[in-house]
């Protein structure tokens, strides 16, 4: 049957499940009605149309916990605004605990919840008994309430998002098969179909678990994988009530709804098994797959357990339909780094419906601003390294990431799937020396160090881990001796060019225009004034800069510098990340250490702070920096990969008079935190300012050109800053920060802790959150006895301070 498409559209959305419609429905809503969506089979198909349905609201951080919250506010309105039934109820939900482990989980995420009004009542289990009596409770310790929460059908939900985008002038086209994505080499131009080509100014990718393989086929990563998930449904079942909350047994892998009559049981279980390895069929669209019920009865056993009036239902239906799962089980979404212009909503980890609402308000919000409208770093598709598009690679990962939803959360917990994958030149001999490995970005990176007879290995705990002892003596022996770090993982860049320097330097805060050999601090800002990348540069000769990096953050760097070089620029920027490894010598033994090893002058006279030159160092010729991420004096020592493992014996050979000790990131993070050095991505991002941040020692305002973000803060210093980033210690040695605890100032809620470890130099858990005044007046000054911070339902004394508690006067790092 002939489609008759237009030839031309604003924006194409390509996929018509409860994520696509949401896209088509916000962008409606904020007036752009030359919007056209594209669904292959029929809307729903896929994915959606089996999904169970819940609608919960609270999240592991505070940014997904508001997206969470504002799709429920919009599912209640939703059918009155279109006429459109959606099924939606508002129930409430409780979410069980049976281990202390869990019980405080949810107690920190109830005080999470206070820093934006959200409603978590904690429970013990005589009120969860009044709430769902059917059942059974005896191994439960207690829980939280939500009274909010409730569930929908999720078919319903769409065709309402649907009807209300076609409202506000979007085309919905069915039966209609993305065959291409088309572009220019810099950014997308529209699309070919088996109907014919639409021309367009923005792409959005929303095909779920046909993602992937889309995205791939225009060089855009976005990396995920389908899995099998089960459901089953019981009828006549003794007591049940549609009054009844939706019911979360995280720690036996389960959860309950009432279902017209019938309860639904689903799961998501610790191993996963993935689905469509081979490709997904052309023809699939509402189809089951075979699934395996041994593989869900332990689920089911357990939940029998849980409801036992379940043994004596019917089991009416068993369902296993397919669902794609992301590596880190976050969603991707945004304007891919790729392709201007293309942007993907994909990767729910089977909790679209609980998410569209708030996926299509900030996706529909970053297409009309150009930007993201809200710090959505943990969900940006600019996260992904393309290794991670990788079929091996994900098949083995999203074995464990379904299962994630529902673990226990450790505090630094680290994934079991899908490891080794990228590894520094020294990973062998840091195995040797007793390293337990983290992986972070495809980087196996030594966290803590276990001492011999220690068997390197985590035991997980919301309290002291069994490795906190052994990071607090690396922790003390950079402070009071030398440590040594591993940071090949440090993301590396060239700019290289007859205007690299003028280009670099508008895109910078800071002045880069300076001497070789010298190094600057800088950050890099949007029109804003926000900070979009926190790092450093060195200016290797007149046309040469090194720009280093974050890990976590090659990707969206290397973009974002690249979009900001004009066309006619004379330079060309490299990836060097691989080309060499990073070995950080750190602690007020440093130089006395590197000089026995080295015959170039390393004193304070001949190589101040700030400086970057070549020297010699074992059989190899290293750049050795000098500066510091940990507070102490020191030098990072970029070695070409192939010299890695030799320089690294003549250190650790000679290690040993000076204190030498192997050191971690965990204590690079203790460390770091008792100095107030920021990190991108949790106490700086795209939201906050460097005059905020307390980072205006770091921008030129007056530097010839100006730089991106110049404006803004110009304008903010004028109003006065109206938040400011606080550092903060616990007064008792006991309790732990880890992030999103609450600031108190009184009565008042005026922030939230943006990252924490304890300080072992310090004596206390140390802190760093950003405070508002109540009042919204504008903060000079924060006094050092005002505050309180609620760790699981607790508030604890803290003292404040806009100066680092450690070395507030960088006497240790520049002497």
């Amino acid at each position: 049957m002939a489609v008759d498409l237009p030839a031309r559209a604003r924006v194409v959305i390509v996929g018509g499940g409860v994520i696509g419609c949401s896209i088509a429905y916000h962008l409606g809503k904020l007036g752009w009605s030359d919007v056209v969506l594209l669904e292959r089979k029929q809307l729903t198909s896929g994915t959606t149309w089996h999904a169970a349905g819940l609608v919960g609201q609270l999240r592991q951080t505070i940014n997904m916990t508001q997206l969470a919250r504002y799709t429920g506010d919009l599912y209640r309105n939703l059918e009155a605004e279109t006429g459109q039934a959606t099924g939606y109820r508002q129930c409430g939900s409780i979410s069980l605990a049976t281990t202390p482990a869990r019980m405080e989980e949810l107690a920190r995420n109830a005080s999470m919840a206070k820093v934006f009004g959200l409603r978590v009542d904690v429970v013990g289990p005589a009120e969860i008994r009044s709430l769902y009596p059917i059942a059974n409770l005896d191994d439960v310790i207690g829980g939280i309430h939500i009274p909010s929460d409730g569930y929908a059908n999720a078919v319903d939900i769409t065709q309402a998002l649907a009807k209300g985008a076609r409202i506000h002038g979007a085309q919905i086209h069915q039966d209609v098969k993305v065959m291409a994505v088309r572009h220019d080499g810099r950014r997308v131009t529209g699309v070919d179909t088996d109907h014919g080509r639409i021309d367009a100014d923005y792409v959005v990718l929303c095909g779920g678990m046909w993602t992937r393989d889309l995205a791939a086929s225009v060089g855009v990563t976005v990396p995920l994988h389908a899995c099998e998930h089960y459901y089953v449904l019981f009828k006549d079942v003794a007591g049940l009530s549609p009054d009844l909350p939706v019911l979360r047994d995280y720690d036996h892998c389960s959860y309950f709804k009432y279902d017209a009559g019938k309860l639904l049981v689903g799961a998501f279980e610790p191993q996963a098994r993935p689905w469509g390895m081979d490709g997904i069929p052309e023809d699939f669209a509402f189809g089951e797959i075979a699934g395996d019920f041994s593989h869900f009865e332990p689920v089911l056993m357990d939940a029998m357990r849980r409801i036992p009036a379940l043994e004596q239902a019917g089991l009416q239906k068993f369902f296993c339909g397919p669902e794609s799962f992301t590596p880190d089980v976050r969603y991707h979404l945004g304007e891919t780094p790729e392709l201007a212009n293309c942007f993907v909503a994909a990767g729910m980890n089977s909790i679209g419906l609980q998410s569209a609402g708030g996926v299509g308000k900030v996706v529909s919000e970053w297409i009309r601003g150009g930007h993201p409208p809200v710090d959505l770093w943990e969900v940006d598709v600019r996260r992904n390294m393309p290794f991670q598009a990788n079929r091996k690679y994900l098949r083995a990962r999203v074995t464990e990431s379904l299962g994630l939803l529902y673990a226990t959360h450790w505090p630094f917990r680290q994934y079991a799937t899908a490891r080794g994958v990228r590894r520094s030149a020294l990973h062998d001999r840091l195995a040797a020396a007793g390293a337990c490995f983290g992986e972070a970005f495809g980087w196996e990176r030594a966290n803590w160090y276990a001492p011999a007879g220690v068997e390197p290995k985590y035991e997980y705990s919301y309290g002291r881990q069994n490795w906190f002892e052994h990071s607090a003596r690396e922790h003390a022996a950079v402070r009071d001796a030398v440590g040594l770090f591993d940071q090949s993982s440090f993301s590396k860049f060239r700019l290289e060019g007859a205007d690299a320097a003028r280009v670099l330097n508008r895109v910078c805060a800071n002045d880069v225009d300076v001497r070789p050999g010298r190094v600057v601090y800088t950050q890099w800002l949007n029109e804003r004034g926000g900070i979009e990348a926190d790092l450093t540069v060195t200016r290797l000769d007149e046309s040469s800069f090194l720009i280093v990096g974050g890990a976590e953050t090659e990707t969206r760097d290397f973009n974002w510098l690249k979009r900001h070089i004009p066309d006619d620029a004379r330079c060309v920027l490299t990836n060097v990340t691989s080309g060499s490894g990073v070995l950080s010598v750190m602690g007020p033994r440093s130089r006395e250490f590197l000089q026995s090893l080295t015959p170039d002058d390393l004193s304070n006279a001949a190589f101040p702070f700030a400086t970057s030159r070549t020297i010699e160092l074992g059989y190899a010729l290293v750049r050795a920096t000098r500066i510091t991420y940990v507070g102490e004096l020191g030098w990072e020592l970029y070695v070409p990969t192939e010299f890695m493992v030799g320089v690294y014996e003549e250190l650790a050979a000679a290690g040993a008079r000076f204190g030498l000790a192997h050191a971690g990131y965990h204590a690079l993070n203790s460390l770091r935190i008792e100095k107030g050095y920021r990190h991108w991505g949790h106490d700086i991002t795209d939201e906050e300012t460097p005059l905020e941040a307390g980072l205006g020692f770091a921008v030129k305002f007056d530097k010839p050109g100006g730089f991106v973000g110049r404006e803004a803060l110009l304008e903010q210093r004028g109003r006065g800053l109206k938040r400011r980033l606080v550092q903060f210690k616990l007064d008792s040695p006991e309790p732990l920060l880890y992030h999103n605890e609450p600031i108190w100032r009184g009565d008042a809620l005026v922030g939230h802790i943006r990252s924490g470890m304890f300080g072992h130099s310090l004596g206390g858990a140390v802190g760093l959150g950003y405070v508002s005044s109540p009042d919204d007046a504008t903060i000079d000054a924060v006094g050092a006895r005002d505050y309180e911070i609620e760790i699981a339902g607790r508030r604890h004394a803290a003292t404040a301070s806009l100066q680092p508690f450690y070395d507030p006067l960088n006497e240790r790092i520049k002497r």
